[in-house]
């Protein structure tokens, strides 16, 4: 699949069952947000990072900041493919996280995310700096932004 807000994603097969369905007739947009908590798990396990390794580390990389643009609606039984890339990140303290819902049959964008990331001191819940471990994972994986990849003012997809 092309046309990628950012290359290379990682990314999660998905598709909608009936208890995603809402009184709408469509995936409620609270399974949306489950699906990208999903996804940026499964990316740090491939990057190397599991939840065993935050807790031994006694660090986290907590949301901070979530964003969703819902654009389109799916429905049950579509398949769908959920990309999720790291877009930035100081390596000290910050990271951030970006999703795009793409629907497999069309192509279409279904819904950007982003989140904004911050590295806590997991027994205390306070901001922490990133343990070595997490700079060497994270940031070798942070992706640049291209700049006609950025959503335009209406929501819609970006012409090139």
């Amino acid at each position: 699949m092309n046309n990628w807000d950012h290359p290379s994603p990682f990314t999660l097969a998905l598709s909608p069952a009936a208890e995603h369905i809402d009184g709408l007739a469509h995936t409620n947009n609270a399974v949306y947000v489950q699906w990208c908590e999903q996804a940026g798990w499964a990316h740090s396990e491939a990057l190397g990072l599991s939840l065993e390794d935050y807790r031994r580390l006694d660090r986290a990389m907590a949301i901070r900041e979530g964003h969703y643009d819902y654009l389109l609606p799916s429905f049950e039984g579509e398949a769908l493919v959920l990309g999720t890339w790291l877009t930035g990140g100081d390596g000290r303290l910050a990271m951030e996280r970006r999703f795009q819902l793409r629907r497999v049959s069309d192509g279409q964008t279904l819904m950007r995310g982003r989140w904004e990331l911050v590295c806590i001191d997991i027994s205390a819940g306070r901001p922490r700096r990133m343990p070595p471990e997490f700079v060497a994972a994270y940031q070798a994986a942070v992706v640049g932004a291209p700049a006609d990849s950025r959503p335009s003012p209406s929501g819609g997809e970006q012409l090139a």
